[in-house]
Order: C-alpha cells, then sequence, then structure tokens
C-alpha cells in the first residue's frame, strides 16, 4: 500500500464528516429565515420549499446531505467495503432519494397529491428505509463490543423505528389523525438519521486507524 493510498484511507471519514457538519448550515438557515412562515413543531422540512428564499436552501440543504452521505459511502469503500454490498447499494440509493426529492418538490399543505408530490413522497419513504437499514447492516460486520459498532447499531434501531412510525402517520388511514407536532417528530428523525451518519464515519475512522 503506497503512502498516498494510506492517507486517503486516513483523511476519508474526516472529509465526510466534515461535509455532514457543513451540510447542517442550510438546515439551520432555513429555521431562521422562514422563522415566521413554518411551525418548526407542525409543519414538515419539506414546506419550506414554499417561503420566499426556501427553495434555494432546501435544495442545498438536500444536496449538501446526499453529497456528504455519499462521502461518508466513500470513506467506506476506502476501509473495504465492496461497491455492490447492500450497505453501499442502501446508502446510494438514500443519496438518491434525498436528490429525487429536491427536484420533486412536495404540495401544499390540504392541496390534492400532484405527481411531483407523489414522486417526492416515495422518495422519501425509499430514504427513510435505506439509511436505518445500510446502518444496521453496517454495524453486523464488526465485533460487537466495538464502541463504534454499537453506536451504529443503536442509532440505526432508533432511526429505522423513528422512520417506520413517520410513514405510518402517511398511511391514508391514520393521515387525518396525525398529530400537530409531526414537524417535530420529522425533526426528531432527521437528527437520529444525522447522528447515525457522523457515527457511519467515525467508525470508519477507527478502522483506518486501525
Amino acid at each position: 500500500m503506497t503512502l498516498i493510498t494510506r492517507k486517503a484511507k486516513a483523511t476519508a471519514p474526516a472529509i465526510a464528516a466534515g461535509a455532514l457538519a457543513f451540510s447542517l448550515v442550510p438546515i439551520l438557515l432555513l429555521h431562521l429565515v422562514a422563522a415566521g412562515a413554518i411551525d418548526p413543531v407542525r409543519d414538515v422540512i419539506s414546506d419550506y420549499v414554499f417561503p420566499p428564499g426556501g427553495a434555494v436552501l432546501l435544495a442545498a440543504a438536500s444536496l449538501g446531505l446526499a453529497g456528504a452521505s455519499l462521502l461518508v459511502r466513500h470513506a467506506l469503500l476506502e476501509q473495504g467495503l465492496p461497491k455492490r454490498s447492500p450497505e453501499s447499494v442502501l446508502i446510494a440509493l438514500w443519496a438518491a432519494g434525498l436528490v429525487i426529492a429536491t427536484f420533486f418538490p412536495t404540495d401544499p399543505t390540504g392541496v390534492e397529491t400532484s405527481f411531483s408530490g407523489a414522486v417526492h413522497r416515495y422518495a422519501g419513504a425509499a430514504m427513510f428505509v435505506c439509511l436505518p437499514l445500510a446502518g444496521w447492516l453496517l454495524a453486523r460486520r464488526q465485533p460487537e463490543a466495538k464502541a463504534e459498532a454499537k453506536a451504529v447499531r443503536w442509532l440505526s434501531l432508533a432511526s429505522g423505528a423513528a422512520s417506520l412510525a413517520f410513514l405510518l402517520a402517511h398511511a391514508p388511514l391514520l393521515e387525518q389523525s396525525v398529530p400537530e407536532f409531526l414537524g417535530l417528530f420529522e425533526r426528531v428523525l432527521y437528527a437520529l438519521l444525522y447522528a447515525q451518519l457522523f457515527a457511519v464515519a467515525a467508525m470508519a475512522r477507527t478502522e483506518a486507524a486501525a
């Protein structure tokens, strides 16, 4: 293994973690810019597409997270994860879902679902399934005693449970009885998904150090 290859393996996880942190910036700006128009407790994150300037920041947030996720995937590939492994494919699908949901925005509340809104919804459903499953499978590749693997495993289970609950809230039989704190719940879900991605990057960093 050449010195350049060893450096690439060592720096890839740090770059991925930095990209994840940077992708949080437009999300925080969204909550500040649209503070009077979007209720973070009631309204979902996709609704930030409607206030003035929100569409650009939301696109930056989604595409930034997609890019950061692909850098996490690259860091895992650098540590030996097969490119066609289920984990690698699932992370790629999560990133693709973010991109698709960006270019097919949601519909305003109370409006009949459009083609764009339907694509957005199904892309979101795929995203919320793929990433928790990818994390759980990644943790299974590691010894159970490793702290990083434990963190990835438990965060994947937590994000998976939260994703399932969030998706069920959009089922036709339950959608009309969704509580007023759906937006807050989605933000908790995204916090868990971000934590999972950071934990995966940390796990890759540990493998690189070893």
